[in-house]
């Protein structure tokens, strides 16, 4: 008795009849799942909040916070963005004042380039305090160990 080959999916039994052969083919499914990862990879880096800038190194620790901090940024070109939102120097007080009143009274963070000059941001930190924040903290890069090779 000779051996049959498959035709397709189904293969036949010896009156004729066609039966479905009970393999799963999991490489469709391995093929989706490389296709999801890929994708998240590539979006999670583009989803950290904020304005793109170069901040100081430090050696301190991260803060750990459940809350979405309100974040105040300094670019190099000294544009002021609340969140990511461009704002004039006239424009920021007001806005955290209507903020304020609509009952968050959580940590500002100021973020600025590290070309930016220290008097720009005393200048925004000011704006913020006449807002009515007390509570404002500096955003900082940590500070990596050159490995010695």
């Amino acid at each position: 008795m000779a051996v049959r080959p498959l035709r397709g999916v189904y293969g036949r039994t010896r009156r004729g009849r066609i039966r479905p052969v009970s393999e799963i083919n999991v490489t469709p499914f391995v093929d989706v799942m490389l296709v999801l990862l890929i994708v998240f990879m590539v979006t999670a880096p583009l989803l950290t909040v904020g304005v793109p800038v170069d901040l100081p190194k430090t050696r301190a620790r991260a803060l750990n916070q459940d809350t979405e901090p309100l974040a105040v940024t300094i670019q190099k070109d000294k544009q002021i963005y609340l969140q990511n939102t461009a704002v004039g120097d006239d424009e920021l007080a007001p806005k955290l004042e209507a903020i304020a009143k609509n009952g968050y009274d959580q940590r500002i963070f100021v973020r600025a380039d590290s070309s930016v000059d220290y008097g720009r941001v005393m200048q925004v930190m000011g704006l913020i305090n006449s807002a009515g924040f007390k509570r404002i903290g500096l955003v900082t890069d940590t500070e990596r160990k050159k490995q010695q090779q």
